[in-house]
């Protein structure tokens, strides 16, 4: 009984307290169109595709249903709150979410057969590889004329890829920025041709998004919470933590898979110190380095250490704690590539979330489908999430990436 009237009131409060983004819970369907929808071809054969029974290589379903999600309102100034309080990167977390849209075209609602869409990604990495992979599966069910291009990390050249899909005549551009602020004159540059835009994967400054009709993604910031959540419980909510930092290039998982454990332990578990975070240019030298350091400088108060990177940072954390003998530290990771489980089912990694790079590049496509139908999408859509343990890992095998 007090268990349910705890859940009772955490309801409550929480819809007291928040206010609620719209979601669309039927992300699979296309014959589901509400009174505000623009018109549609009845002949249209888009109507007819249904992707709900498409898989991961990993077995799972390609594309979970979205689900609500809750938005906190705004503290009036974030930036001078204290880093360690989460409100002070609300505007990181939650960039745009509740603006008026600029300068938006309409949708032809003439269908996405044919369509010529450009996915535009941020590196070379085996991640966006299973990225590529997802997207064109949701393309090919709806025959979208589908092109992925990689600038292999350089912002300049994303810029030129931009230039050349507005020139080769993209119906539809979907951009992962490679920097956030950058990504305000790229969407500014799109929208002026008057060609729709999709921003997914990274998140960018709240400006860029006026331009876009959706974003798509993982929620970094939740599922990093939710992964520090389990590591302070394995490490009984005390001891010190130490983070390797993604990379400092303005992308928001540089935020989130640092900030978002910090802030979430310190009120999860209060005991629990941070002692350092460091950058290490997803460089397996310099993070097993960094790893051996931060053992000799902080001994046994080192109980616990996390990744922004299942593979090449959480392999050398790995083998640094190996090489000192401290096999008692806790590692935790983002990710869920094959290095990555393989090391949970090792025993190497106690932790690491799920993120579904094959679900990331087909989410946006979804949608960029929707949208050409004349369906009226959302501004968010999230990935759906889990943390992973040797306890589950298998259910997640083999890795797609």
């Amino acid at each position: 009984m007090k268990k349910l009237l705890a859940l009772v009131i955490t309801i409550f409060l929480a819809a007291t307290l928040f206010i609620s983004c719209k979601y669309n819970d039927d992300i699979y369907q296309d014959n589901n169109f509400s009174e505000n929808d623009q018109s549609v071809n009845e002949g249209n054969t888009d109507l007819q595709v249904d992707i709900s029974n498409l898989k991961s290589y990993d077995g799972q379903l390609l594309i979970y249903p979205t689900k609500i999600k809750e938005i906190p309102e705004r503290p009036s100034n974030p930036e001078l709150l204290p880093l360690v309080d989460p409100m002070h990167w609300y505007d990181i977390r939650f960039p745009g979410w509740v603006q008026d849209k600029i300068n938006i075209p309409s949708s032809p609602a003439d269908g996405a057969k044919g369509k010529k869409i450009y996915v535009i990604v941020t590196t070379e990495h085996p991640y966006w590889t299973a990225v590529g992979i997802g997207a064109k599966k949701v393309a090919d069910a709806y025959g979208i004329d589908f092109r992925m291009l990689n600038p292999n990390g350089d912002i300049l050249k994303q810029n030129q890829l931009i230039d050349y899909a507005i020139k080769d005549g993209a119906d539809m551009i979907i951009l992962a920025a490679i920097d956030k602020k950058e990504a305000v004159s790229q969407a500014i540059r799109i929208n002026e041709e008057g060609i729709p835009l999709i921003f997914f994967n990274t998140l960018p400054e709240s400006e860029a998004l006026k331009y876009c009709l959706s974003w798509t993604g993982p929620d970094d910031w939740e599922t990093f919470r939710m992964l520090a959540r389990s590591l302070a419980d394995e490490l009984g909510k005390e001891g010190g933590v130490c983070y390797l930092r993604h990379t400092p290039v303005g992308g928001s998982p540089y935020y989130a898979r640092n900030w978002a454990p910090i802030t979430e332990l310190r009120e999860y578990a209060p005991d629990i110190k941070t002692l350092d975070s460091k950058d290490c240019d997803f460089d397996y030298d310099i993070s097993k380095e960094i790893v051996i350091k931060w053992i000799d400088e902080y001994g046994e108060e080192l109980k616990g250490i996390v990744c922004s990177d299942d593979s090449i940072q959480a392999i050398g954390a790995i083998d640094a704690c190996k090489e000192t003998g401290r096999n008692d530290i806790v590692i935790v990771a983002s990710g869920n590539g094959k290095n990555g489980m393989d090391a949970v089912k090792k025993g190497d990694l106690f932790a690491i979330t799920y993120q579904s790079a094959e679900a990331d590049g087909a989410l946006p496509i979804k949608v960029a489908a929707d949208w050409l139908n004349g369906k009226k999408i959302d501004d968010i859509y999230y990935l759906s999430s889990n943390i992973i343990t040797e306890e589950n890992v298998d259910k997640y095998m083999p890795a797609q990436w």
